[in-house]
């Protein structure tokens, strides 16, 4: 792309290497996040860090050799002040992050600063973002289920220890909401650390997120990092690569098991994205990068079991436009082993957690894993729902008193399962004004059993909904009991109200 006679001459280069071993060049073109520059010599290798020696400050990472003399670098802060002639240095360092138990508690951008405004770290030892993932012969192939307190998810799509779930779904359906429950179960039941990385957050939700965590008082077994939403895609790229770093020290040198929660990874891909595309990459289907599967997988591959400790990964995915077969939805499921597909058809009816029961799976979900027990009851529950998805068209159109008497009853039975596995989330109780329960899984299933044995047909459908136990169901629905009618001359007033609104 630049032409010899482009390039600086050998008179006008950074000279030799100073004493120091730096390595000195200079900037030839600025595409906005995408910077050349032009070596002497000692050509700065793939994934070095480069940094400018005056104002404004820079850094880029060497994403491609162009030729002998010339480098091309994505910026992983803005490029505003950058200009042709300015001097950039390199070690041939790769980026690095902090590691060590003093990390613990704080919040840290895609460079390992602080941004908390907390004291200030002491020097730790800081680690490459690249790294290989761990060898087969390390990793352990036992299945482990990994509980989180919620019924929906525990007894139809259970999660498993050192694997990767993903939740799935479109904008407003309640990702995010999800996410932050699951933070909230799992970090008081585990001994271990939790790591949140948000990529292409938007700074409101980080705020959020570290202020409820700390009021919880959970903050002291987490680490944050951020790619936030305003940041140039190098940053938003590779901030995942510095979350799995630190989550690879707690699990390798302090052989503690890391709950690792990502936030979105659509905007992991959707920054690759960019970077193919300032560097001039041919477009895939549908404007995606060609290498989506080559990156995605180097970043999940990292995330694994080992003799040492576990890496048990969650991770939202926005799916554009609903669309499930979108190339970003499509590449992250075959990583998974468990897949929280969210519906906006239960996010509308109010059945949160909003999860589709019948396309979310998980491959912990067969007999020699969770039991006998557990798995043929689960299978009942899916065909119940099947079955009552089957009937609601002859439902809309010609009405329940057309259905047959059993057809009447499994419809009965589905529309108290759907409301029973709903829930009221810690997190949410400041807008629902509902306390926030943690269901064992024994109670979920048990639960789940006595309603499919039509043991609480008279119970009004109210009474299942956003609740914990099926204990509770008993006293809410004894609380709904009618009471001594009022008068009329009371009621009809507040009839007309209700009808006038």
């Amino acid at each position: 792309m630049n032409s010899p006679s482009h390039l600086p001459e050998a008179g006008a280069s950074a000279g030799p290497t100073p004493p120091d071993s730096r390595n000195q060049g200079r900037v030839v073109a600025v595409r906005g996040s995408v910077v050349d520059v032009w070596f002497e010599h000692d050509l700065p290798a793939i994934y070095a860090v480069l940094h400018t020696t005056a104002a404004p400050p820079v850094t880029l990472e060497v994403a491609t050799q162009l030729d002998e003399h010339t480098v091309r670098g994505i910026a992983l802060n803005p490029t505003q002040g950058l200009a042709r002639g300015m001097q950039l240095v390199t070690t041939g360092q790769q980026l690095t992050v902090p590691v060590g138990k003093e990390i613990i508690g704080r919040m840290f951008d895609v460079f390992g600063n602080t941004i908390d405004h907390g004291p200030a770290l002491p020097a730790l030892p800081r680690r490459s973002i690249h790294q290989l993932p761990p060898p087969l012969a390390q990793r352990l192939a036992s299945s482990e289920v990994f509980l989180t307190g919620i019924k929906a998810i525990d007894v139809l799509v259970p999660l498993e220890r050192g694997g990767k779930a993903g939740l799935f779904g479109g904008a407003g359906v309640g990702k995010t909401v999800l996410l932050t429950e699951l933070i909230h179960n799992m970090v008081g039941h585990t001994n271990g650390v939790s790591l949140f990385c948000g990529i292409g957050e938007r700074c409101r939700e980080g705020n959020e997120l570290y202020h409820e965590m700390q009021q919880a008082d959970v903050l002291k077994n987490m680490v944050m990092l951020f790619g936030q939403m305003n940041e140039p895609p190098g940053a938003r790229f590779r901030v995942g690569h510095a979350a799995l770093t630190i989550a690879e020290y707690f699990r390798d040198d302090e052989h503690r098991d890391v709950l690792l929660l990502i936030d979105n990874l659509f905007r992991f891909m959707q920054a690759g994205m960019e970077v193919s595309g300032l560097l001039g990459q041919m477009p895939s289907r549908l404007g995606y990068q060609p290498t989506l599967a080559t990156e995605l997988s180097k970043l999940e591959e990292r995330i694994a079991n080992t003799e040492a400790g576990a890496i048990t990964s969650i991770q939202a995915v926005y799916v554009p436009a609903d669309d499930l077969t979108d190339p970003a939805a499509v590449h992250a499921f075959s990583h998974l082993s468990a897949s929280l597909v969210l519906s906006r058809k239960r996010a509308s009816e109010g059945l949160y957690p909003a999860i589709d029961l019948l396309q979310s799976n998980s491959k912990m979900a067969t007999p020699g894993i969770i039991g006998d027990r557990h798995y043929a009851l689960a299978q009942e529950i899916r065909r119940v729902l099947a079955q009552y998805e089957d009937l609601q068209d002859i439902i809309a159109m010609l009405g329940l008193e057309q259905l047959s008497p059993a057809d009447r009853s499994l419809v009965d039975r589905a529309r108290r399962l759907e409301r029973f596995l709903t829930q009221p989330f810690f997190t949410t109780e400041q807008f629902s004004n509902l306390p926030g329960v943690d269901v064992r899984l024994e109670d979920a299933l048990s639960g789940c059993e006595r309603i499919l044995a039509d043991e609480f047909k008279d119970l009004p459908e109210s009474a299942f909904y956003m609740v914990g136990t099926i204990e509770e169901v008993i006293k809410k629905a004894a609380g709904q009991a009618p009471k001594p009618a009022t008068p009329p001359a009371a009621a009809v007033p507040k009839a007309v109200a209700v009808s006038a609104g």
